[in-house]
Protein backbone atom coordinates (compact mmCIF):
# COMPACT_ATOMS: atom_id res chain seq x y z
CA UNK A 1 0.00 0.00 0.00
CA UNK A 2 2.79 2.37 0.96
CA UNK A 3 4.77 1.48 -2.14
CA UNK A 4 1.76 2.17 -4.38
CA UNK A 5 1.27 5.65 -2.80
CA UNK A 6 4.91 6.54 -3.41
CA UNK A 7 4.68 5.50 -7.06
CA UNK A 8 1.49 7.55 -7.51
CA UNK A 9 3.09 10.69 -6.04
CA UNK A 10 6.21 10.17 -8.15
CA UNK A 11 4.09 9.85 -11.29
CA UNK A 12 2.17 13.02 -10.48
CA UNK A 13 5.43 14.92 -9.86
CA UNK A 14 6.81 13.77 -13.23
CA UNK A 15 3.54 14.81 -14.96
CA UNK A 16 3.54 18.29 -13.37
CA UNK A 17 7.21 18.79 -14.24
CA UNK A 18 6.52 17.83 -17.87
CA UNK A 19 3.63 20.31 -18.08
CA UNK A 20 5.81 23.05 -16.52
CA UNK A 21 8.57 22.45 -19.06
CA UNK A 22 6.07 22.65 -21.93
CA UNK A 23 4.53 25.91 -20.60
CA UNK A 24 7.95 27.50 -20.05
CA UNK A 25 8.92 26.70 -23.63
CA UNK A 26 5.61 28.18 -24.88
CA UNK A 27 6.15 31.40 -22.89
CA UNK A 28 9.73 31.70 -24.16
CA UNK A 29 8.53 31.20 -27.72
CA UNK A 30 5.86 33.90 -27.24
CA UNK A 31 8.40 36.36 -25.82
CA UNK A 32 10.73 35.72 -28.71
CA UNK A 33 7.91 36.21 -31.20
CA UNK A 34 6.82 39.50 -29.58
CA UNK A 35 10.41 40.73 -29.52
CA UNK A 36 10.71 40.16 -33.25
CA UNK A 37 7.25 41.63 -34.04
CA UNK A 38 7.35 44.75 -36.19
CA UNK A 39 4.08 46.77 -36.30
CA UNK A 40 2.88 47.66 -39.80
CA UNK A 41 3.97 51.08 -41.09
CA UNK A 42 1.63 54.05 -40.67
CA UNK A 43 0.49 55.89 -43.80
CA UNK A 44 1.47 59.60 -43.68
CA UNK A 45 1.90 62.60 -45.95
CA UNK A 46 5.09 64.65 -45.97
CA UNK A 47 6.58 67.87 -47.28
CA UNK A 48 10.14 69.00 -47.85
CA UNK A 49 11.05 71.84 -45.50
CA UNK A 50 12.16 74.96 -47.37
CA UNK A 51 13.77 78.10 -45.98
CA UNK A 52 11.79 81.33 -46.16
CA UNK A 53 11.89 84.86 -44.78
CA UNK A 54 8.88 86.28 -42.98
CA UNK A 55 8.54 89.86 -41.74
CA UNK A 56 9.26 90.01 -38.03
CA UNK A 57 6.08 90.64 -36.09
CA UNK A 58 4.45 90.52 -32.68
CA UNK A 59 1.17 88.61 -32.50
CA UNK A 60 -1.48 89.18 -29.85
CA UNK A 61 -5.17 88.68 -29.10
CA UNK A 62 -7.14 91.92 -29.00
CA UNK A 63 -10.56 93.39 -28.36
CA UNK A 64 -12.30 96.07 -30.40
CA UNK A 65 -13.39 99.18 -28.52
CA UNK A 66 -15.22 102.27 -29.71
CA UNK A 67 -13.47 105.64 -29.66
CA UNK A 68 -16.69 107.01 -28.15
CA UNK A 69 -19.18 104.58 -26.72
CA UNK A 70 -21.94 105.12 -24.15
CA UNK A 71 -25.32 103.84 -23.13
CA UNK A 72 -27.62 106.84 -23.40
CA UNK A 73 -29.67 107.07 -20.21
CA UNK A 74 -32.37 109.20 -18.66
CA UNK A 75 -31.16 112.21 -16.68
CA UNK A 76 -34.45 113.01 -14.90
CA UNK A 77 -37.44 110.79 -14.11
CA UNK A 78 -40.44 110.93 -16.39
CA UNK A 79 -42.77 109.18 -18.84
CA UNK A 80 -41.64 108.51 -22.40
CA UNK A 81 -43.91 110.64 -24.60
CA UNK A 82 -42.07 110.31 -27.94
CA UNK A 83 -39.37 108.02 -29.38
CA UNK A 84 -37.63 109.65 -32.34
CA UNK A 85 -35.02 107.04 -33.34
CA UNK A 86 -34.85 103.55 -34.83
CA UNK A 87 -32.61 100.76 -33.61
CA UNK A 88 -29.37 100.35 -35.54
CA UNK A 89 -29.57 103.70 -37.34
CA UNK A 90 -26.88 106.35 -37.62
CA UNK A 91 -27.37 109.64 -35.78
CA UNK A 92 -25.55 112.93 -35.59
CA UNK A 93 -24.51 114.77 -32.47
CA UNK A 94 -27.52 116.67 -31.08
CA UNK A 95 -30.21 114.56 -32.76
CA UNK A 96 -33.26 114.04 -30.53
CA UNK A 97 -33.66 110.44 -29.38
CA UNK A 98 -36.41 110.50 -26.75
CA UNK A 99 -38.75 113.13 -25.35
CA UNK A 100 -40.14 112.74 -21.83
CA UNK A 101 -43.48 114.20 -20.73
CA UNK A 102 -43.00 117.86 -19.68
CA UNK A 103 -46.58 119.01 -19.11
CA UNK A 104 -45.99 119.61 -15.44
CA UNK A 105 -42.75 121.50 -16.11
CA UNK A 106 -44.47 123.59 -18.80
CA UNK A 107 -47.09 124.66 -16.26
CA UNK A 108 -44.39 125.46 -13.77
CA UNK A 109 -42.58 127.47 -16.44
CA UNK A 110 -45.70 129.59 -17.10
CA UNK A 111 -46.00 130.30 -13.39
CA UNK A 112 -42.30 131.13 -13.18
CA UNK A 113 -42.51 133.47 -16.16
CA UNK A 114 -45.51 135.26 -14.64
CA UNK A 115 -43.63 135.65 -11.37
CA UNK A 116 -40.60 136.93 -13.25
CA UNK A 117 -42.72 139.51 -15.12
CA UNK A 118 -44.19 140.75 -11.84
CA UNK A 119 -40.76 140.85 -10.22
CA UNK A 120 -39.38 142.78 -13.18
CA UNK A 121 -42.18 145.39 -12.99
CA UNK A 122 -41.70 145.79 -9.23
CA UNK A 123 -37.95 146.09 -9.61
CA UNK A 124 -38.23 148.77 -12.32
CA UNK A 125 -40.77 150.70 -10.22
CA UNK A 126 -38.58 150.44 -7.12
CA UNK A 127 -35.57 151.53 -9.15
CA UNK A 128 -37.35 154.71 -10.24
CA UNK A 129 -38.49 155.47 -6.70
CA UNK A 130 -34.99 154.91 -5.39
CA UNK A 131 -33.55 157.34 -7.91
CA UNK A 132 -36.01 159.96 -6.64
CA UNK A 133 -35.14 159.17 -3.03
CA UNK A 134 -38.68 158.12 -2.14
CA UNK A 135 -37.90 154.53 -1.07
CA UNK A 136 -35.18 153.14 1.15
CA UNK A 137 -32.13 151.20 0.05
CA UNK A 138 -33.38 148.09 1.88
CA UNK A 139 -36.63 148.04 -0.08
CA UNK A 140 -34.71 148.48 -3.32
CA UNK A 141 -32.34 145.61 -2.45
CA UNK A 142 -35.28 143.34 -1.62
CA UNK A 143 -36.92 144.07 -4.98
CA UNK A 144 -33.66 143.40 -6.82
CA UNK A 145 -33.24 140.08 -5.01
CA UNK A 146 -36.79 139.00 -5.82
CA UNK A 147 -36.19 139.85 -9.46
CA UNK A 148 -33.01 137.76 -9.63
CA UNK A 149 -34.74 134.88 -7.85
CA UNK A 150 -37.63 134.95 -10.34
CA UNK A 151 -35.22 134.97 -13.29
CA UNK A 152 -33.27 132.04 -11.79
CA UNK A 153 -36.46 130.08 -11.17
CA UNK A 154 -37.47 130.52 -14.79
CA UNK A 155 -34.05 129.37 -15.99
CA UNK A 156 -34.14 126.29 -13.73
CA UNK A 157 -37.54 125.23 -15.09
CA UNK A 158 -36.38 125.74 -18.67
CA UNK A 159 -33.27 123.63 -17.94
CA UNK A 160 -35.45 120.82 -16.54
CA UNK A 161 -37.56 120.86 -19.70
CA UNK A 162 -34.41 120.76 -21.82
CA UNK A 163 -33.00 117.81 -19.86
CA UNK A 164 -36.14 115.82 -20.59
CA UNK A 165 -35.33 116.03 -24.29
CA UNK A 166 -32.62 113.36 -24.60
CA UNK A 167 -30.19 113.93 -27.48
CA UNK A 168 -27.26 112.03 -29.01
CA UNK A 169 -24.04 113.27 -27.34
CA UNK A 170 -21.96 112.48 -30.46
CA UNK A 171 -22.34 111.03 -33.95
CA UNK A 172 -22.44 107.26 -34.21
CA UNK A 173 -24.52 104.12 -34.65
CA UNK A 174 -27.35 103.26 -32.30
CA UNK A 175 -27.91 99.85 -30.77
CA UNK A 176 -31.21 98.19 -29.93
CA UNK A 177 -33.90 100.31 -28.26
CA UNK A 178 -34.43 99.48 -24.59
CA UNK A 179 -37.47 101.70 -23.85
CA UNK A 180 -41.11 101.77 -24.93
CA UNK A 181 -43.65 104.52 -25.39
CA UNK A 182 -45.34 105.40 -22.10
CA UNK A 183 -42.65 103.72 -20.01
CA UNK A 184 -41.66 105.45 -16.77
CA UNK A 185 -37.92 106.07 -16.60
CA UNK A 186 -35.91 106.62 -13.46
CA UNK A 187 -32.62 108.56 -13.52
CA UNK A 188 -29.96 106.34 -15.05
CA UNK A 189 -32.32 103.93 -16.82
CA UNK A 190 -30.74 102.87 -20.17
CA UNK A 191 -32.36 103.99 -23.40
CA UNK A 192 -30.04 102.83 -26.20
CA UNK A 193 -26.35 102.13 -26.81
CA UNK A 194 -24.48 104.61 -29.01
CA UNK A 195 -21.09 103.76 -30.54
CA UNK A 196 -18.77 105.76 -32.75
CA UNK A 197 -17.36 103.18 -35.20
CA UNK A 198 -15.03 105.12 -37.51
CA UNK A 199 -12.24 105.27 -36.49
CA UNK A 200 -12.13 102.49 -33.91
CA UNK A 201 -9.71 101.20 -31.27
CA UNK A 202 -8.18 97.74 -30.91
CA UNK A 203 -6.68 97.00 -27.48
CA UNK A 204 -4.28 94.09 -27.01
CA UNK A 205 -1.69 92.92 -24.49
CA UNK A 206 1.94 92.02 -25.17
CA UNK A 207 4.56 90.60 -22.77
CA UNK A 208 6.81 93.17 -21.16
CA UNK A 209 9.83 91.58 -22.89
CA UNK A 210 8.48 92.78 -26.27
CA UNK A 211 7.81 96.34 -25.14
CA UNK A 212 11.13 97.56 -26.55
CA UNK A 213 10.15 96.34 -30.03
CA UNK A 214 6.96 98.40 -30.17
CA UNK A 215 6.86 102.04 -31.21
CA UNK A 216 4.13 104.62 -31.60
CA UNK A 217 3.12 104.66 -35.27
CA UNK A 218 4.06 101.02 -35.94
CA UNK A 219 1.76 99.24 -38.40
CA UNK A 220 -0.86 96.88 -36.97
CA UNK A 221 -2.85 94.34 -39.00
CA UNK A 222 -6.09 93.06 -37.54
CA UNK A 223 -8.04 89.99 -38.62
CA UNK A 224 -11.27 88.58 -37.24
CA UNK A 225 -13.53 85.64 -37.93
CA UNK A 226 -16.30 86.56 -40.31
CA UNK A 227 -14.32 89.41 -41.89
CA UNK A 228 -12.68 88.54 -45.19
CA UNK A 229 -10.22 91.43 -45.41
CA UNK A 230 -7.76 92.40 -42.72
CA UNK A 231 -7.82 95.96 -41.35
CA UNK A 232 -4.70 98.06 -41.02
CA UNK A 233 -3.94 100.77 -38.48
CA UNK A 234 -1.16 102.13 -36.30
CA UNK A 235 -0.21 102.02 -32.64
CA UNK A 236 -1.40 105.24 -31.02
CA UNK A 237 -0.90 104.57 -27.29
CA UNK A 238 0.96 102.27 -24.90
CA UNK A 239 -0.19 101.96 -21.32
CA UNK A 240 2.09 103.48 -18.69
CA UNK A 241 1.58 100.57 -16.27
CA UNK A 242 2.48 96.87 -16.58
CA UNK A 243 -0.08 94.45 -15.19
CA UNK A 244 1.46 92.92 -12.04
CA UNK A 245 -0.50 89.70 -12.39
CA UNK A 246 0.39 88.84 -16.00
CA UNK A 247 3.44 91.09 -16.60
CA UNK A 248 1.76 92.21 -19.81
CA UNK A 249 1.29 95.76 -21.01
CA UNK A 250 -1.72 97.04 -22.91
CA UNK A 251 -1.27 98.56 -26.36
CA UNK A 252 -3.90 100.53 -28.27
CA UNK A 253 -4.11 100.80 -32.05
CA UNK A 254 -6.40 103.06 -34.07
CA UNK A 255 -7.88 101.76 -37.31
CA UNK A 256 -10.06 103.20 -40.04
CA UNK A 257 -13.42 101.42 -40.11
CA UNK A 258 -15.37 103.06 -42.91
CA UNK A 259 -17.29 99.85 -43.70
CA UNK A 260 -18.05 99.40 -39.99
CA UNK A 261 -17.14 95.71 -40.10
CA UNK A 262 -15.34 95.93 -36.74
CA UNK A 263 -17.73 96.32 -33.81
CA UNK A 264 -16.98 97.00 -30.13
CA UNK A 265 -16.42 93.83 -28.14
CA UNK A 266 -15.24 91.74 -31.10
CA UNK A 267 -12.41 89.23 -30.59
CA UNK A 268 -9.59 89.88 -33.09
CA UNK A 269 -6.03 88.84 -33.84
CA UNK A 270 -3.56 91.72 -33.95
CA UNK A 271 -0.17 91.55 -35.66
CA UNK A 272 2.36 94.34 -35.19
CA UNK A 273 4.71 94.49 -38.19
CA UNK A 274 8.25 95.32 -37.04
CA UNK A 275 9.67 95.78 -40.53
CA UNK A 276 12.76 93.53 -40.52
CA UNK A 277 12.41 89.97 -41.86
CA UNK A 278 13.65 86.82 -40.12
CA UNK A 279 14.66 83.39 -41.56
CA UNK A 280 12.07 80.68 -40.88
CA UNK A 281 10.92 77.30 -42.14
CA UNK A 282 7.25 77.45 -43.14
CA UNK A 283 5.28 74.24 -42.50
CA UNK A 284 1.58 73.37 -42.67
CA UNK A 285 -0.14 73.82 -39.32
CA UNK A 286 -1.19 70.15 -39.47
CA UNK A 287 2.48 69.15 -39.17
CA UNK A 288 2.77 70.52 -35.63
CA UNK A 289 2.16 68.20 -32.69
CA UNK A 290 1.06 70.63 -29.97
CA UNK A 291 1.68 69.55 -26.38
CA UNK A 292 2.02 71.26 -22.96
CA UNK A 293 5.61 70.07 -22.57
CA UNK A 294 6.66 71.41 -25.98
CA UNK A 295 5.63 71.48 -29.63
CA UNK A 296 7.23 69.02 -32.02
CA UNK A 297 7.26 67.59 -35.54
CA UNK A 298 8.13 64.16 -36.95
CA UNK A 299 10.99 63.95 -39.46
CA UNK A 300 11.21 60.99 -41.85
CA UNK A 301 14.52 59.19 -42.26
CA UNK A 302 16.18 55.77 -42.70
CA UNK A 303 16.46 53.71 -39.52
CA UNK A 304 17.62 50.23 -38.50
CA UNK A 305 15.35 47.71 -36.81
CA UNK A 306 16.31 45.26 -34.08
CA UNK A 307 17.08 42.70 -36.72
CA UNK A 308 19.52 45.14 -38.35
CA UNK A 309 17.37 45.69 -41.43
CA UNK A 310 16.81 49.31 -42.60
CA UNK A 311 13.33 50.81 -42.74
CA UNK A 312 11.68 54.18 -43.27
CA UNK A 313 10.81 55.64 -39.87
CA UNK A 314 10.31 58.92 -38.02
CA UNK A 315 12.02 60.74 -35.20
CA UNK A 316 10.33 63.33 -33.00
CA UNK A 317 11.93 66.77 -33.07
CA UNK A 318 10.98 69.61 -30.72
CA UNK A 319 10.62 73.01 -32.42
CA UNK A 320 10.20 76.68 -31.57
CA UNK A 321 7.26 78.27 -33.38
CA UNK A 322 6.77 81.80 -34.66
CA UNK A 323 3.84 83.54 -36.30
CA UNK A 324 1.10 81.89 -38.35
CA UNK A 325 0.10 82.92 -41.87
CA UNK A 326 -2.87 81.27 -43.52
CA UNK A 327 -2.40 77.49 -43.35
CA UNK A 328 1.29 77.85 -42.48
CA UNK A 329 3.21 78.16 -39.24
CA UNK A 330 6.73 79.57 -39.03
CA UNK A 331 9.29 77.28 -37.39
CA UNK A 332 12.11 79.39 -35.98
CA UNK A 333 14.35 76.50 -34.87
CA UNK A 334 14.35 72.70 -34.80
CA UNK A 335 13.88 71.94 -38.52
CA UNK A 336 16.45 72.34 -41.29
CA UNK A 337 15.74 73.06 -44.93
CA UNK A 338 15.53 69.87 -46.98
CA UNK A 339 14.28 67.62 -44.19
CA UNK A 340 11.15 65.57 -44.91
CA UNK A 341 8.47 66.47 -42.36
CA UNK A 342 5.23 64.58 -41.70
CA UNK A 343 2.23 66.80 -42.43
CA UNK A 344 -0.69 64.53 -41.48
CA UNK A 345 -1.10 61.59 -39.14
CA UNK A 346 1.21 63.00 -36.45
CA UNK A 347 -1.25 62.11 -33.66
CA UNK A 348 -0.69 58.37 -34.23
CA UNK A 349 3.12 58.44 -34.43
CA UNK A 350 5.88 57.91 -31.92
CA UNK A 351 9.63 58.25 -32.28
CA UNK A 352 11.00 55.27 -34.23
CA UNK A 353 7.66 54.28 -35.79
CA UNK A 354 7.73 52.87 -39.32
CA UNK A 355 5.89 54.90 -41.96
CA UNK A 356 4.93 54.72 -45.59
CA UNK A 357 4.63 58.01 -47.47
CA UNK A 358 1.56 58.61 -49.63
CA UNK A 359 1.34 62.17 -50.98
CA UNK A 360 -1.58 61.72 -53.37
CA UNK A 361 -3.76 63.88 -51.08
CA UNK A 362 -2.03 66.48 -48.93
CA UNK A 363 -3.28 68.97 -46.33
CA UNK A 364 -3.61 72.63 -47.34
CA UNK A 365 -0.38 74.62 -47.28
CA UNK A 366 -1.51 78.00 -48.61
CA UNK A 367 -0.21 81.20 -46.92
CA UNK A 368 -3.36 83.05 -48.06
CA UNK A 369 -6.24 80.56 -48.28
CA UNK A 370 -9.63 81.52 -49.66
CA UNK A 371 -12.42 79.19 -48.47
CA UNK A 372 -15.00 78.19 -51.02
CA UNK A 373 -17.85 79.72 -49.02
CA UNK A 374 -16.11 83.04 -48.38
Amino acid sequence: MKKRLILTLAGMAIFIAAIAVVKIRQVQAGIAQNASFQPPPEAVTTVRATADRWPASVDAIGTVEAVHGVTVAADLPGLVSRIEFESGKKVRAGDVLVRLDTRQEQAQLQAAEAQRSLATVNFERMKGLREKGITSQAEYDAAAAQHKQAVAQTGETQASIGRKTIRAPFSGVLGIRQVNLGQYLKPGDPIVALQSLDPIYVNFDVPQQQLGELQIGAEVRVTAQGIEKSATGTITAVNSVVDEGTRNIQVQATLANSEEKLRPGMFVQAQVVLGASAPVVALPASAINYAPYGNSVFIVGQMKGKDGKPYSGVRQQFVKLGAARGDQVAVISGVKAGEEVVTSGVFKLRSGAAVVVNNKVQPSNNPAPKPEDS
